[in-house]
């Protein structure tokens, strides 16, 4: 669940005094508006009203690009443990209003041109662990990472505890990224019981590559007769369609249409 800005302030500081470079970063941001609080409360009752305290919150001081900046490059230069990732995520949405659900997928996307799956898998992780990021859009991309990061089997566990128990409305893009995982990895029975628990939802893939893949697997464990019969039962999706008529100088059809109208009618009047 969502901690509060300042229940998760206590439990980053408590849990970065190890990490050097985040506690330097952040040290002197975060100092200003607990020595204004600490003058507000010496104050007697009757001057606290009339003196508003600045909200010179870490959050604020920076603009949300600069913060992105900053994680981007704090996640690249820190140390690799799951200690040190959690305590710089914690510390950089300490002083955060909202979850910035928005910034984290900015900031997973440039991982992902990096190529630091590694570092993917780790900081979704840490969002799921906060209740946030539950989509299966957020799923399939620690799916992708898992796997690009040599760790199938554990893409596989993540698959069959959130996502393989509800096969009748996960959507076949996650679907065939499963399937493309399995085949990859040959981990073909688990692709065959995949592919039948869909069948059985009547689920109906619509891209030839993922009955390619399940037929070559079928083929592969010595079930000739299945592939013959998935192979015949989405035979369409091979059928290969024409190119779409084009209508070409249509709309200047009708233009020049609408333009001769009213000469038409000018000649009319001038006849009559």
């Amino acid at each position: 669940m969502w901690r509060s800005p300042r229940f998760s302030y206590l439990v980053t500081r408590l849990s970065q005094v190890n990490i050097s470079d985040v506690r330097c970063c952040y040290s002197q941001m975060l100092s200003q508006p607990s020595n204004l609080q600490k003058k507000s409360e010496s104050l007697p009752s009757d001057q606290k009203a009339s003196r508003e305290i600045p909200k010179h919150y870490m959050g604020e001081n920076l603009s949300r690009k600069d913060r992105t900046k900053f994680l981007l490059t704090t996640l690249s230069d820190i140390d690799d443990s799951k200690e040190a990732i959690y305590g710089a995520l914690d510390a950089w949405v300490a002083w955060e209003q909202n979850f910035p659900i928005g910034s984290l997928r900015n900031i997973l996307l440039s991982l992902e041109k990096k190529q630091q799956w590694h570092r993917i898998v780790q900081v979704i992780k840490w969002m799921l662990s906060k209740g946030q990021g539950t989509t299966m859009g957020t799923y399939g991309q620690l799916i992708r990472a898992l796997d690009m990061d040599h760790r199938v089997g554990e893409a596989h566990k993540f698959w069959e505890m959130k996502i393989g128990t509800d096969l009748h409305s996960v959507p076949w893009q996650l679907c065939h990224l499963m399937i493309s995982v399995y085949y990859r990895n040959n981990m073909l029975e688990d692709l065959v019981k995949l592919f039948k628990g869909l069948e059985s939802f009547d689920r109906k893939p619509r891209d030839k590559l993922i009955i390619q893949k399940v037929a070559n697997a079928y083929e592969t464990l010595g079930l000739v007769e299945e592939k013959e019969r998935i192979m015949e039962k989405y035979s369409h999706l091979f059928i290969e369609e024409g190119p779409r008529p084009t209508r070409k100088g249509g709309r200047k059809s009708s233009a020049t249409k609408k333009k001769v109208q009213p000469n038409e009618s000018r000649k009319d009047s001038e006849e009559k």
